[in-house]
């Protein structure tokens, strides 16, 4: 498989600010300490494109990473984490339910969960917000080295049997950044994305 070409191409705190990218955007999001910037950076074979901190919450606007001149990958700051104040907390949400409901661009949501435990409270609320507004998403089950073989096969059955009767999920998926493993079929997830979006507005032309 090869390495995409990816680079950095602007930050924002604000909805407002985003321009008009004239590309289809697939978004991660997940909470703070769900192994998102390690994700992104074993997805695009890159070690260094998202920051890897041993602090969670580092990642505090909408990151657009332009992939192969085609799509845009787009990294939203992560939630429920506590060790910011209550108005930073709120922005954070707004930022990244505002980006997640309403950018048009946008042709799949990966939310990242923890593959370690069961989702929490705040993982249930997004994609029950997803669903009702019609947003296309896929479940990545990070972190998936820690346990063991069956360990991971339930836990892929527990989510699975979660989003059964949701109309709007693309996929589940077991992925871990240190092994490498499920990278090929996210890889296809997005992939599978981005194509379908740009065959319909070629259709629409």
């Amino acid at each position: 498989m090869h390495a995409p070409k990816v680079g950095f191409l602007a930050s924002y705190d604000r909805l407002e600010q985003v321009p008009d990218y004239p590309f289809p955007e697939v978004a991660f999001a997940g909470r703070s300490n769900v192994g998102k910037s390690s994700l992104l950076n074993a997805l695009v074979m890159q070690r260094r494109l998202a920051h890897v901190s041993a602090t969670p919450g580092r990642t505090r606007g909408i990151n657009f990473y332009p992939v192969d001149g085609a799509w845009m990958l787009v990294d939203l700051p992560g939630y429920g984490f506590a060790r910011v104040s209550k108005q930073e907390r709120e922005r954070f949400r707004d930022l990244i339910m505002g980006y997640l409901l309403d950018r048009r661009q946008m042709v799949l949501a990966n939310i990242l969960l923890d593959s370690r435990h069961d989702p929490t409270p705040d993982d249930l609320s997004l994609i029950e917000e997803l669903e009702l507004h019609k947003r296309p998403y896929a479940l990545v089950l990070t972190k998936a080295d820690a346990l063991t073989e069956s360990q991971a096969r339930q836990r892929l059955e527990q989510i699975r049997a979660l989003v059964a009767q949701c109309e709007h999920c693309a996929d589940v998926v077991l992925t871990s950044a240190r092994t490498g493993l499920g990278r090929p079929q996210l890889w296809a997830i997005v992939r599978r994305a981005v194509t379908q979006r740009k065959s319909t507005t070629h259709e629409q032309q």
